[in-house]
């Protein structure tokens, strides 16, 4: 075994549980995070030896994932179906919309995408300040701020409105 595929392997092994968790949470979707994940890795593959340093792969994986995910709107529009041709089997919860993580899940979809995504950064990726900044191609301060939005919109949806909710425009 070559000493490039070890490194990927161990690549591989280290990141994919964090990376399917950030995929999940950009498409909330299991199969295309899935999907998702696989095509970073393949990227990764083919650009193995543009990575320079190991301590920077996790950023560097992440940001792989962040494009793959935007391709998927560039590549061709999403299909629609008329809703009054669809036909539902079962209009029961399932189980990943009961529970409180359910609750926490729904209240983070609801957050726009400029506060979701450095919340979902910091918190399930673990990435610092400094690497979300880069990530996102913004300044600490400015991640700092959209951090500390997105938690306080967060807790006004969590806590059922008030005025901390209308001064945030939640409902």
């Amino acid at each position: 075994m070559s000493n490039r595929q070890q490194q990927f392997e161990a690549l591989v092994r280290a990141h994919s549980g964090e990376l399917y968790r950030y995929a999940y949470w950009l498409c909330s979707q299991d199969a295309l995070a899935q999907d998702l994940v696989q095509e970073t890795f393949l990227r990764a593959w083919r650009s193995l030896d543009t990575l320079r340093e190991n301590v920077a792969a996790k950023a560097w994986l992440a940001t792989i994932l962040r494009r793959e995910h935007a391709r998927l709107y560039e590549r061709k529009p999403m299909p629609t179906t008329d809703i009054s041709d669809l036909d539902p089997v079962d209009s029961a919860p399932g189980p990943e919309h009961l529970g409180e993580d359910a609750v926490l899940r729904a209240a983070i979809a609801k957050l726009d995408a400029k506060y979701r995504e450095p919340l979902v950064l910091q918190v399930l990726g673990g990435f610092s300040c400094t690497e979300i900044a880069n990530q996102l191609g913004l300044s600490e301060a400015a991640v700092m701020t959209q951090v500390f939005r997105a938690r306080q919109k967060l807790k006004a949806l969590l806590d059922g409105g008030g005025k901390e909710a209308e001064l945030y425009g939640l409902p």
